[in-house]
């Protein structure tokens, strides 16, 4: 548990290396101590001061009365029949939020928040049920991957590595920009991990598209579109009222002609909404010649959520083709850690809503832990 002090502390993780010996020199320490302190925060991990052995005992007392390394707690952590690990984070104001632990055939990933809930609301979102309780900070979502971390080795032996970050768990990335882009960049510099590896989400917030196309980093802009029509959009993305599909995807092709990147659109399908034959031509004329592929992605039921269901893996095949006739090009997503609600959309970051709500999947062999 945390101390009312450490509450309060400044954090050091969340700092750069650069950062980081600026705030060392400032305490009178040469240059050297600031990057010691750095690579035992981002290389080594470390939760406390006390670890940091090669630093002299009257520094680590002197860090320790002043600053937090800012290092959360997990409260829970759910392991599904696949590999995938959900865990869920306690934050240092009381506040949780779930990142996603998940190994594939040569890569290890890891699905960061943003946000703790989520202001946008998609229907068919469980984090959106949550509402919106604040922003997280570069270094809350830097902690993710450094949880992830800990989880890979401890699954996969002291080589293991996190390769790929995708920022799409709990919140929209682009209404906390700052923070967002802050943390891409950590994780580059300070993890190690390619800026090339990072995937950004969105449900199209349009200025911070254009902003972003401005930084010329390069990641992968993902666009949750759902739907090629303005009116089915709306039902699905409360926000695209605010933000039209015409002027969302006109942005997102000054995105790709800035950057030269090729823009991801997610369209996650549901039955009898948005995954029928004209859907898929719509959507087909309306990215046929851009930079662009899009990720067919089955719903994942939320208990709490009524009114949607999974589209068939038949329809989602035909949709596919479809898109691919249009000159599209397509992948149709394999869902990970449905069996633990930790599928795409499935996200609730609380503890008390897991217990309640937490179901394992018959036959399915998971395992749960609260720590």
């Amino acid at each position: 548990m945390y101390s009312a002090s450490s509450k309060t502390m400044p954090c050091l993780l969340g700092m750069s290396t650069e950062e980081i010996v600026r705030l060392l020199e400032e305490m009178g320490q040469k240059p050297y101590r600031g990057r010691q302190i750095s690579a035992w925060i981002y290389k080594h991990r470390a939760r406390n001061f006390g670890e940091m052995t090669d630093l002299p005992l009257s520094l680590r007392e002197q860090l320790s009365a002043a600053f937090s390394i800012g290092r959360g707690e997990v409260l829970l952590e759910r392991k599904s029949c696949d590999g995938t690990v959900k865990l869920l984070l306690g934050l240092r104001d009381g506040e949780s939020v779930e990142c996603v632990y998940l190994p594939y055939e040569g890569r290890d990933s890891v699905c960061v928040s943003t946000q703790v809930g989520c202001p946008v609301a998609c229907a068919f979102c469980a984090t959106g049920l949550m509402g919106f309780r604040r922003n997280l900070t570069a270094g809350e979502i830097v902690e993710q991957v450094l949880v992830a971390q800990d989880i890979a080795v401890r699954e996969q032996g002291e080589n293991a590595r996190i390769s790929n970050v995708v920022f799409m768990g709990m919140g929209e990335p682009l209404l906390n920009l700052e923070a967002t882009v802050k943390a891409m960049k950590l994780i580059n510099s300070e993890l190690g991990i390619s800026m090339r590896s990072l995937t950004v989400s969105t449900v199209g917030v349009i200025p911070a598209i254009r902003r972003l196309a401005e930084y010329r980093l390069p990641f992968t802009l993902a666009v949750s579109l759902h739907a090629p029509e303005q009116k089915l959009r709306e039902q699905i993305v409360p926000l695209a009222r605010r933000y039209p599909l015409d002027e969302l995807l006109q942005a997102c092709h000054e995105y790709a002609e800035i950057t030269g990147r090729r823009v991801t659109y997610e369209y996650v399908m549901l039955a009898g909404v948005n995954d029928s034959l004209k859907h898929a031509r719509r959507l087909g004329m309306l990215l046929k010649g851009e930079l662009a592929h899009v990720n067919l992605i089955p719903y994942n039921p939320c208990p709490e959520i009524e009114g949607f269901e999974a589209s068939p893996p038949e329809q989602i095949q035909r949709f596919q083709e479809e898109l691919e006739r249009c000159g599209v090009r397509a992948t149709a997503r394999v869902p990970r850690g449905r069996d633990i609600e930790a599928a795409c959309g499935q996200l609730k970051g609380s503890l008390a809503g897991r217990k309640a709500l937490g179901r394992m999947s018959e036959g399915c062999a998971t395992s749960e832990r609260t720590l």
